[in-house]
């Protein structure tokens, strides 16, 4: 029999709602029934495509007997941490406080009125000798102990309470803003944690590190634009060398879908070969972006193949044709099996390609007899070293694709999230400009219209998630990720359409006045993750670290930088000054938690560029010649205003150059 999830529009809720388990959605009601039988709340967070979420639901939320002591015991509460970032972000904390590690299936323990005292990550139905304790177990212990020792839970809840207002604080705010020597050592921290032989961060599991890598591209830029006679200083030849190794390695591995494109959320392994196959809409955007920035300023085609046959994936499987926004996330499993839909065997491509086109694939995507994962079967990752075979097997990849669309598809999760959508937004609106694909570009244009048309509300507020209709108030990351996208069609939409940037610029000023009216800290450093309107919780949070997703502080600090420089409004230079003093200490102390902040302080002295443009003939051959030059942050405007010269007037920062008559002149300007 259906609990009360099987009316709910997220997916994940959905998914829970055939479970023994009498499931609330979260909501007051659950914490007022909780109140009046004196009983313990369990919150339990995860997300449609999380493969461990589905373990434990199968194995324990399934199970009447386990379904029998939470219901008996607790109150028990699902929740879509994709919908709720701001409910997942309280108890994530929490539970890493308490248990000192964290991820999804997320399940803290709480009093009636949601002050966690205790919590975990994924526990199994009976002890495994893993010393992991089994789940219907740790719910006995809980019980007793609320039962007894109610003020010790009293205490823990209070600690962690004040742990999490503390951690709204910096680690230490700064009246000098970081300089290029600190923003220098940071980088260096960094890279000490880089795998030199494969590529990434760390051991397994490895993560795409994409705010890193873009970080190190515009300290790049910064160092050679400030770099005084004579060659590459170290630390430009070791930001090089990181950033080029897990750009390759990511690459070639498992982690990105080498037949249909796209990036699987993580690799279990050091070496990319085996991930967790749930694909992300958040980090398919951010890698977008990275690929492209990496074809501008490389120039490696595997970069910008790897960027097309992502963006192509995302338009051909990620959006939605009554929308056009993007779809939230693809799972892992299909017909019960991780990974099913990806893997193959050497006499499956045979069958497709022929023997001898079979073989030599085989060959250089490394699917043996043997397998590299479960059953024999294989996970393609490019082995072939020669760009050449790869480019030589295109036809063979695509052969493989038409095949492996008659298997039986992963489930997808399909919500809109304004700050995943708008992450895409970014990366499809670069590459389109970049890799000279207006398609690309007309689809970040049409997402980002159809959230400003459909998803606001009070003129410049937005909703966070789209169903068939909108809901729930927008979080931070809605506003500041929105306000980049929408600077990121400003930056080039004039190419396209004359006179569309001074529209999507004025929609990210407004968008970005809404957050710092709705968001901003009145007394201390940094905005919120929620409104001054929001639902009430049990504590306010500011987020600070870039985690899969840039922090919106981090995300503002762009925004505000580029919204002066296009402006001349003082008011987003106070705000970026303001803003950035949170940042030297973080800098000094955890870089690797704060890199898209640091790329947009890096960003801002090298000099964010502007080229202005008034009564041009020929500037057709304007696009072309951007596209020959390393990336940067660049805007192109047209401007008919009395004050604008005629010509192609380039400005870095607040210095304007005498405008150049043609394109080859302004090429000697560059």
């Amino acid at each position: 029999m259906p609990n009360r999830l099987a009316n709910e529009s997220s997916l994940y809720l959905r998914q829970h709602a055939e479970n023994p388990v009498d499931w609330y959605p979260w909501g007051e009601d659950a914490f007022a029934r909780a109140k009046q039988e004196g009983k313990p709340v369990l919150v339990s967070i995860g997300y449609s495509s999380c493969q461990w979420c589905h373990v434990m639901a199968h194995e324990s939320f399934e199970n009447d007997y386990i379904a029998d002591l939470m219901n008996k015991h607790f109150v028990c509460v699902k929740v879509d941490r994709e919908e709720r970032p701001d409910v997942d972000q309280i108890y994530m904390e929490a539970v890493q406080m308490i248990a000192r590690h964290g991820g999804w299936p997320l399940n803290a323990f709480c009093f009636p009125d949601g002050r966690p005292f205790f919590g975990g990550t994924y526990f199994p139905p009976e002890d495994r000798g893993n010393n992991m304790i089994p789940w219907p177990q740790l719910l006995m212990r809980i019980r007793d102990y609320f039962d007894r020792e109610k003020e010790k839970l009293e205490e823990n809840a209070q600690n962690i309470l004040h742990n999490l207002a503390a951690m709204n604080t910096p680690v230490a705010t700064s009246i000098d803003p970081l300089d290029g020597e600190a923003l220098a050592e940071a980088a260096k921290a960094i890279c000490q944690q880089h795998d030199d032989d494969f590529g990434g961060f760390g051991s397994a599991p490895k993560f795409p590190a994409s705010t890193a890598l873009q970080f190190f591209m515009e300290l790049k830029r910064l160092l050679e634009a400030s770099r005084k006679e004579g060659g590459e200083a170290d630390i430009e030849k070791r930001l090089d060398q990181v950033t080029e190794t897990t750009l390759k390695g990511m690459a070639h591995g498992g982690l990105y879908d080498q037949i249909g494109g796209g990036f699987t959320r993580y690799s279990t392994d050091r070496y990319w070969l085996i991930p967790h196959f749930e694909k992300m809409l958040y980090d398919n955007g951010l890698l977008l972006q990275t690929y492209t920035r990496a074809w501008q300023r490389y120039r490696d085609p595997l970069y910008r193949e790897v960027a097309e046959e992502t963006a192509d994936w995302v338009i051909r499987e990620m959006r939605s044709p009554e929308t056009g926004l993007f779809y939230s996330s693809i799972d892992a499993d299909s017909e019960g099996e991780e990974g099913k839909f990806y893997l193959w065997t050497p006499e499956e491509v045979n069958a497709v390609l022929g023997e001898e086109t079979g073989k030599r694939f085989c060959q250089a995507y490394n699917i043996t007899a043997e397998g590299n994962f479960e059953h024999g079967k294989s996970n393609p990752a490019l082995a072939a070293a020669d760009f050449a075979e790869r480019e030589a097997l295109g036809e063979a990849c695509g052969k493989l694709l038409e095949a492996r669309g008659r298997r039986v598809r992963p489930a997808t999760d399909g919500k809109h999230l304004v700050s995943w959508n708008s992450l895409m937004i970014k990366g499809l609106a670069e590459a389109g400009f970049y890799l000279d694909r207006k398609d690309l570009f007309e689809a970040a244009r049409n997402a980002a219209d159809f959230i400003w048309e459909k998803m606001r509300f009070d003129g410049n507020r937005l909703y966070s998630v789209f169903h068939d209709k909108p809901s729930l108030n927008g979080y931070l990351d809605d506003y500041a990720f929105y306000a980049e996208a929408l600077l990121a069609l400003a930056a080039f939409s004039d190419l396209y359409e004359t006179g569309s940037s001074e529209r999507y610029l004025d929609r990210s000023r407004r968008i970005a006045e809404a957050a710092h009216e709705h968001f901003a800290d009145p007394v201390a450093v940094g905005y919120f993750f929620t409104s001054d309107d929001h639902e009430k919780l049990v504590t306010r949070r500011k987020e600070w670290w870039d985690n899969a997703t840039p922090a919106g502080n981090s995300s503002l600090l762009h925004v505000f930088s580029q919204l002066y420089t296009l402006t001349g409004d003082e008011a987003y230079r106070k705000h970026f000054a303001r803003l950035q003093k949170a940042y030297p200490g973080f800098a000094k102390k955890i870089p690797n938690g704060i890199p898209h902040a640091l790329a947009a302080i890096t960003s801002d002295q090298a000099g964010l560029a502007t080229l202005r443009i008034k009564g041009v003939e020929g500037s057709e051959a304007l696009a072309p010649f951007l596209r020959e030059n390393t990336w940067q942050r660049l805007f192109v405007l047209e401007s008919n205003g009395t004050d604008q010269p005629d010509g192609y007037q380039l400005c870095v920062g607040t210095t304007c150059l005498e405008p150049a008559k043609t394109v080859e002149e302004l090429r000697e300007r560059f």
